[in-house]
C-alpha cells in the first residue's frame, strides 16, 4: 500500500516583499544622509609657500588662554566679548590673521569659542599648542 501525504511543504521563500524593504531602508538612509551636515571647523594646514600669508609676524594679535580658562589677548586679560569685538574690527583688514596659544592643560571648552569667531569673521588662525 503505497500511501502518499499530499500536503507536502515547498521550501521556497517569496523575496519581493524583502527587497521592497531593502529598497525603502536604501531610500531612507540616502536621503538621511544628504541632509546631515557635519560640525566641524575649517582648519588650514601649512601648505605651499604661495598660499602663505606674508604679514609682519610683530603685528599677529595673539590669544592665549590658559588652564583655568581665562583669556588674554597680546598679554592683557580680557573676556570673550572683549575679544569677539576686537576680532570683529580686525576682521575688516586684508587677509587678517591671528594666533591662538593654549596651556597644554587649557579646557577645550575655553579654545573653541575663539576658534568659532575666528570662522566667524574669516579669520586665518595659527594653532601654537605647546608639545609634551
Amino acid at each position: 500500500m503505497g500511501l502518499k501525504k499530499r500536503s507536502k511543504i515547498e521550501p521556497t521563500f517569496n523575496m519581493s516583499s524583502l527587497t521592497d524593504i531593502i529598497f525603502l531602508l536604501l531610500i531612507f538612509f540616502m536621503l538621511t544622509s544628504s541632509l546631515v551636515t557635519p560640525n566641524a571647523l575649517n582648519l588650514k594646514l601649512p601648505g605651499h609657500e604661495s598660499t602663505a600669508v606674508s604679514t609682519d609676524e610683530s603685528k599677529i594679535p595673539e590669544i592665549s588662554i590658559s588652564k583655568r580658562g581665562t583669556y588674554r589677548y597680546d598679554g592683557s586679560r580680557m573676556s570673550l566679548d572683549r575679544i569677539s569685538r576686537k576680532l570683529q574690527r580686525l576682521a575688516r583688514k586684508n587677509k587678517p590673521l591671528i594666533t591662538i596659544a593654549p596651556d597644554k592643560d587649557a579646557p577645550i571648552e575655553s579654545v573653541v569659542p575663539i576658534m568659532s569667531l575666528a570662522m566667524q569673521y574669516h579669520i586665518q588662525t595659527i594653532m601654537a599648542a605647546e608639545v609634551d
